[in-house]
């Protein structure tokens, strides 16, 4: 009896250690898809935004440019790296917020750089590396329209960009206060800010910092705020595949060395503290305390969102 407890038990253990040799050879194989196809092509593929300040955005001659990029660009590096490759080809691919989750889920990019929030409903869709900026809805409005928080938009007009979550979250803060407000979409932010200016309607709801981007770049920023509390509380980070760990590995790796080293603040510094393009000026926006405590313990986690 005991000999045949004993080999029972042994079969067990070989079928159970046999079992997680499968898996993990499963996994395997699925991993590293997109790194195989940046060492067959020798490119990569960067994802930016058109108007996205100062994360993502085209400067005056068309070219992309942005704190965000800047970030990807030294990931790039770290991938190059990591494949032993001499030389690695940039391909820069501009991407919408209708568009931007499905471009990555495709493999058409490789990663999304720009402002997009990290949260658990397109966590089931695609990846994301330890958030580059922590930020908050907040409202655009016409310095002269004496609105000064969401309950001034009771009975009037709110304009917010198409497949973004402040556009949620207004849509569930009108219909939970009561405010019988008008939601409107826009197709990009640079829209957005034209229907505030023209009067089309009479606030924008974005994450604030974009809001300030957007501000500085207009011909008359003076006429033009930002008002209200935080509606939402947003922690941005780079975008990438969901299935390719190796992947996210190394761009986990890269950006805690980076904000460790402080060569992530240096870049902070360029993009919101001193002049930027295409107007020269810059945002003023010293890092707050929000992004300034999560880069205390740099992780990929985002609790509670």
């Amino acid at each position: 009896m005991k000999k045949t407890i004993r080999w029972s038990a042994l079969r067990q253990k070989t079928f159970l250690v046999a079992g997680i040799t499968l898996a993990s050879l499963a996994v395997d194989a699925s991993a590293g898809a997109t790194l195989d196809r940046i060492r067959q092509s020798g490119k990569i593929v960067l994802g930016h935004r058109e108007s996205s300040v100062p994360f993502s955005y085209l400067d005056s001659n068309k070219n992309p440019v942005g704190y965000a990029l800047d970030l990807c660009l030294k990931l790039s590096e770290a991938v190059r790296k990591r494949l032993e490759l001499k030389s690695l080809t940039t391909e820069f691919v501009m991407v919408t917020p209708s568009n931007r989750i499905q471009l990555v889920q495709e493999g058409k990019v490789d990663m999304e750089c720009g402002s997009t929030t990290n949260n658990a409903e397109r966590r089931e869709k695609v990846a994301f590396t330890v958030p580059h900026y922590i930020t908050g809805a907040r409202y655009m409005v016409r310095a002269d329209s004496g609105i000064g928080d969401i309950v001034g938009f009771e009975n009037k007009r709110m304009v917010s960009t198409k497949g973004t979550t402040p556009l949620k979250a207004v849509e569930r803060a009108n219909k939970e206060r009561g405010l019988n407000m008008t939601i409107q979409e826009a197709p990009d932010h640079a829209r957005a800010v034209e229907m505030v200016e023209k009067g089309e309607s009479d606030g924008f709801a974005m994450d604030d910092v974009l809001l300030y981007g957007l501000i500085s770049s207009r011909a008359q920023p003076e006429k033009l705020k930002v008002v209200g509390k935080f509606l939402t509380i947003e922690p941005l980070a780079i975008m990438l595949p969901k299935n390719d760990p190796e992947l996210k590995s190394i761009l986990d790796q890269e950006m805690k060395r980076l904000i460790v080293s402080r060569e992530a603040h240096a870049i902070y510094e360029t993009w919101f503290l001193k002049p930027i393009p295409p107007r020269k000026t810059s945002l003023n926006l010293p890092m707050n305390y929000l992004l300034r405590d999560f880069w205390k313990y740099p992780t990929d986690q985002v609790p509670g969102i």
